[in-house]
């Protein structure tokens, strides 16, 4: 629940809309999108639940014990920095608008003064919500345990609320459904791909390092249900929910509204927006722990552990999310979505290498001791893998610099994942010819 219902979740479906897409549209893309996302969790948490291991040393059967320092680093280091900058910036606005409406002059502190783009207020959130996170790194998984059981109640709560209440304003259902896209400029199919691949790529940090949660599974059934009805469940709700209220907001209001955040400001009762924040932040907390920083920690840790302990990882984690200025992605409707297509194009063709390499070559047979304690494999570097996600992450940013491979860019989730996987498969066969 907290992973998909948080701040850049509604800025992905509110940017959808700003580019003029229609209800029915937005809603396809959410469920194909669910479907597609709880198929590749299952996947790749197969080998967390058969074998009992966490990426960390899954990334090692594929890559090699040396080779998986890159994809580690991609991951644990690169995602989740930028990921925990965005998610601790979209919090820390929810909490500068929950003390000022309990203490109003706090909008004001410092006046006109800013830094580096932020104002005074805006600081004083910001430092306060990324200090909570760190109460959580030294609280341990208990602790979160406790946070996730305390936010999905509420979160049927208060955004099953927001939905009802907006549907009202709008003048029911009827008048939601009715609502006139604006009509979008190209072909209506290849821009739906592009906000599938937008929706998959606020995934693919937890999609990698889903095998440090499924480790724990009891049973296969429990490990696959228990992704497959979550995430499909979420996402209908969320679908509804966030459906409701952007359109009902901007048809009660007369004008879009694309950050969820300013729609809670619209309420007309205290309680109601104190709740409303509180939730947010919350489950921004749980998804920003659970995503980045738990990954992160374990990540690091292995990857230097003479040097880093988890908390330590933790921490260094959190600060380096602080320096990469995260306010700048959340700018207006679109920004959002130049984040997802490099975090897209940089590591889904990590998935793709690992997903082709246990089921498509290793059959989904591992030999445990060796990659934890064979020689071979701690020093090993796969080349077939790494060149693949080189070249498959090359062709997936290249858009961005190459007018004419735009199109590639704009999906550059799908493009990762695929090519990845097609030049894996293709340079393995090779290597096997060879030998």
């Amino acid at each position: 629940m907290g992973a998909v219902h948080n701040i850049p979740s509604y800025l992905t479906v509110g940017g959808f809309f700003a580019m003029g897409l229609s209800v029915f549209e937005v809603l396809a893309i959410i469920l194909i999108s669910a479907i597609i996302l709880a198929g590749l969790l299952i996947l790749n948490g197969h080998a967390g639940y058969k074998y009992g291991i966490p990426y960390s040393m899954l990334l090692r059967s594929s890559f090699g014990g040396k080779g998986s320092l890159f994809p580690g680093i991609l991951r644990g280091v690169i995602a989740s920095i930028l990921w925990f900058g965005l998610q601790t910036y979209a919090g820390s606005v929810a909490i500068s608008i929950l003390i000022g409406k309990i203490w109003p002059s706090y909008i004001t502190l410092g006046g006109d003064l800013s830094f580096l783009g932020l104002n005074m207020h805006s600081w004083c959130s910001f430092i306060l919500f990324w200090m909570i996170h760190v109460f959580f790194i030294f609280g341990g998984i208990q602790s979160l345990g406790n946070l996730t059981k305390f936010i999905a109640p509420l979160i049927f709560i208060v955004f099953g609320g927001m939905s009802i209440w907006f549907t009202q304003l709008a003048g029911g259902v009827d008048s939601i459904l009715r609502y006139e896209a604006k009509g979008v400029e190209g072909n209506r199919l290849f821009i739906m791909l592009t906000c599938i691949s937008a929706i998959l790529a606020t995934w693919v940090a937890p999609i990698l390092s889903v095998s440090d949660f499924t480790r724990y599974s009891r049973t296969f059934k429990g490990m696959f249900l228990g992704q497959l009805l979550g995430i499909l469940t979420t996402y209908i709700l969320f679908a509804i929910a966030s459906i409701s209220i952007i359109i009902g907001s901007e048809i009660a209001f007369g004008t879009p509204i694309w950050n969820i955040l300013e729609v809670i400001e619209q309420f007309d009762f205290l309680a109601a927006i104190i709740l409303s924040l509180l939730t947010v932040c919350l489950s921004t907390l749980s998804v920003n722990i659970t995503g980045n920083l738990i990954p992160a920690g374990n990540q690091l840790s292995a990857l230097f552990p003479k040097y880093l302990t988890f908390i330590k990882a933790g921490l260094l984690t959190s600060i380096l999310g602080c320096l990469i200025m995260p306010w700048k992605l959340m700018e207006n409707a679109t920004s959002i979505f130049v984040f997802l297509n490099i975090i897209g194009g940089l590591l889904s063709p990590v998935i793709g290498v690992m997903v082709a390499d246990y089921f498509l070559i290793n059959k989904s047979q591992l030999d445990v001791a060796q990659i934890y304690h064979g020689s071979i494999k701690k020093n090993a570097v796969s080349i077939p893998a790494i060149v693949s996600i080189l070249l498959a992450g090359m062709l997936s940013l290249a858009g961005n610099y190459v007018p004419s491979l735009s199109p590639l860019y704009s999906i550059s989730w799908f493009t990762g994942i695929i090519t990845a996987i097609l030049l894996y498969i293709s340079f393995m066969k090779i290597s096997f010819k060879n030998h």
